[in-house]
């Protein structure tokens, strides 16, 4: 029996657009509307979409870096969205983070020693001496060498310091990590370490990820269930060989037929999105997707489409279903 970990009911994310040497509201940029789903512990959620699709930011407003505008974040049976600073706190620990500039999260004046500690100094865990040993058995499971605590992040690759990220959000032993487009600043051959690395240690430390990222083919390897996000909605999720086998949402296989083939004799159609994307502050009525769907009837320019399963385990919001 699967046991969930965590339950996202009805996010949203708008930032306001203010105007005027008063600077009042004239409108929001809706980066996360609605959206709903639960990670099961132990599996892998991959979310996928265009640039300003609002998959990051979905992540960050779970871990509320970014204020939730309205919705849920269940936890452990407890909303995070309605807890103060000092109850957030104690759920800090166990979920963490890594981002997608390995150079630019971590501190440039410090050395690789003190920005793995400091974590383990803010939840007061362990004694100096323990949090020194503690970041020498995190960087070996992350493949580096214990030497480098001396060493500041410039003197690394850019693998190297996505290997030292990682690090850094599993000294605080945590249940869930957001992976926040973990390998797109990587070289293919890097990003493959990457990915086996989080494989690894996901076995090796009973974790559970987030995992958000633009490549299709990134995401079909490393997720059990994929979620796949237009303009800050959900439009389609699944099982990740269900997705991949039968794709439902016109604008899901428009982002199949995009991946690269590797067998250059292999033919496949290319289904090419016409127009641009709309602006979150403006989209379009109905579904926010009829301006450049293949598949666009009336209705979809004044009904938006419900949320429904159209096959077992395989969920949808289109009017073609």
């Amino acid at each position: 029996m699967t046991e969930a970990l965590l339950q996202v009911k009805n996010l949203k994310k708008y930032f306001p657009i203010k105007k005027g040497i008063l600077q009042q509201t004239v409108g929001h940029v809706k980066a996360v509307d609605n959206v709903s789903f639960t990670v099961n512990k132990g599996e892998t959620i991959g979310i996928v979409g265009e640039s300003g699709c609002g998959k990051s930011t979905t992540g960050k407003t779970i871990l509320r870096l970014l204020e939730p505008t309205d919705g849920e974040i269940i936890y452990k049976n407890e909303n995070l969205a309605s807890l103060s600073a000092s109850k957030l706190k104690e759920y800090r620990k166990e979920m963490q983070i890594v981002f997608q500039d390995p150079f630019s999260s971590l501190n440039p004046r410090y050395r690789i020693g003190r920005i793995l500690e400091r974590p383990m100094e803010i939840h007061n865990l362990y004694t100096k001496k323990e949090r020194k040993q503690k970041v020498a058995e995190i960087l070996q499971k992350c493949g580096m060498d214990p030497s480098a605590v001396n060493k500041f992040p410039h003197e690394f690759s850019g693998g190297q310091r996505q290997r030292i990220g990682i690090a850094r959000a599993l000294t605080l032993n945590p249940n869930l990590l957001i992976l926040d487009e973990p390998v797109s600043a990587l070289d293919v051959s890097i990003q493959s370490q990457i990915i086996n690395l989080l494989e690894d240690l996901q076995d090796e430390m009973d974790l559970t990820y987030l995992f958000i990222s633009h490549d299709l083919s990134v995401v079909r390897h490393i997720s059990d269930r994929i979620l796949v996000m237009y303009l800050g909605q959900m439009f389609e999720m699944s099982e990740t060989m269900a997705l991949f086998k039968e794709p439902l949402h016109p604008y899901t296989r428009a982002l199949l037929s995009a991946i690269p083939v590797h067998n250059p004799t292999e033919k496949r159609e290319r289904i090419v999105l016409k127009g641009d994307l709309p602006s979150p502050s403006n989209p379009p009525g109905g579904c926010v997707f009829h301006t450049r769907c293949p598949s666009a009837m009336d209705i979809c320019k004044q009904v938006k489409p419900d949320w429904k399963q159209a096959k077992d385990g395989h969920f949808v919001a289109c009017h073609l279903y």
